[in-house]
């Protein structure tokens, strides 16, 4: 299943976001567990809507690169670009709501 997958931080704290979620499990002196894993929809939709065009080394051509929107403002391309790279990923947005002042509202998930 495409949504399930290592989990990163649950934290808001930006720089500590892209840290691997971990849970030690020691049993009898061993590490037996680690790393968790689960559903990961709503971190792939937060890491491909920040990353820039490059940076998933298997899919070069993915990444919205948000942070160009402080320069240009064009909120339309961007809600466009937004949904072109979900689909590259293999979500279908039901619901994308994004303009000057609000929050990024957000509704997609992979297809079946």
């Amino acid at each position: 299943m495409k949504g399930t997958g290592i989990q990163l931080n649950d934290s808001t704290d930006v720089l500590e976001s892209v840290d691997l979620k971990v849970n030690v499990v020691v049993v009898g002196g061993l590490i037996t567990q680690g790393l968790v894993v689960g559903d990961t929809l709503n971190q792939n939709q937060a890491l491909i809507i920040m990353a820039n065009p490059g940076e998933f080394p298997f899919s070069p051509t993915l990444g919205v690169a948000i942070d160009e929107l402080v320069l240009d403002n064009d909120y339309l391309r961007m809600r466009h670009r937004i949904r072109e790279h979900l689909a590259k990923d293999g979500m279908k947005v039901k619901k994308l709501e994004f303009s000057q002042n609000k929050p990024l509202e957000l509704e997609a998930s992979y297809e079946q």
